[in-house]
């Protein structure tokens, strides 16, 4: 488990760094700090209630996407998890997990990004971890909530800027309206 989580964190400072490389800009040491304190962190709900509450909620609402209740558990707690270690709200990222691919883990868009957030795979040969697995949910929940929190870190909390950068439509607010739509209208704790 311990190699595993180093794995990660290693995989991630090196997604890090590739791209600011790319992007010709340096790597943001906070982010670098962030990853660092996501290895070390496990928690993710206040307290047992909190947590029935919760998943008892996204369940339902979930239940049109995902029809088996065991995957569909398991699918929300690693979503509040990774959001939660990322510093993102839960509802967003289910959101975001909706518009890109109605929670098919196994979702690959014409692009190639593949997975439940449609994470390219570029990363990984960048990185060095080229065996690593995209569809893996927990892999490609850490990287994605990961790239979100980044984006949204660098646009200052503006949803639309990052949401557009997250995917890859800068300048554009298509997606990131329809993002905001179905976070209004399906995952906002009413």
């Amino acid at each position: 488990m311990l190699t595993r989580l180093i794995s990660t964190l290693i995989l991630f400072t090196a997604l890090v760094i590739t791209q600011a490389q790319a992007v010709d800009q340096p790597v943001d040491p906070k982010l670098r700090q962030l990853l660092t304190e996501a290895i070390n962190s496990s928690e993710s709900f206040d307290d047992r209630f909190h947590a029935e509450v919760w998943l008892l909620d996204m369940s339902n609402r979930l239940q049109r996407f995902v029809k088996d209740e065991k995957t569909r558990l398991t699918m929300l707690k690693q979503i509040h998890l990774e959001a939660s270690r990322a510093g993102l709200q839960p509802e967003l990222v289910l959101a975001v997990i909706e518009v890109e691919s109605h929670f098919d883990s196994y979702a690959i868009s014409t692009a190639g990004a593949q997975g439940i957030m449609q994470v390219m795979p570029f990363w990984l040969d960048e990185i060095g971890h080229p065996d690593d697995n995209l569809i893996n949910l927990k892999t490609n929940l850490r990287m994605g909530c990961t790239i979100l929190k980044y984006y949204m870190d660098m646009e200052n909390n503006d949803l639309h800027k990052a949401l557009a950068r997250y995917n890859g439509s800068r300048g554009s607010r298509v997606y990131s309206n329809k993002v905001l739509t179905v976070l209004q209208n399906r995952w906002y704790q009413s």
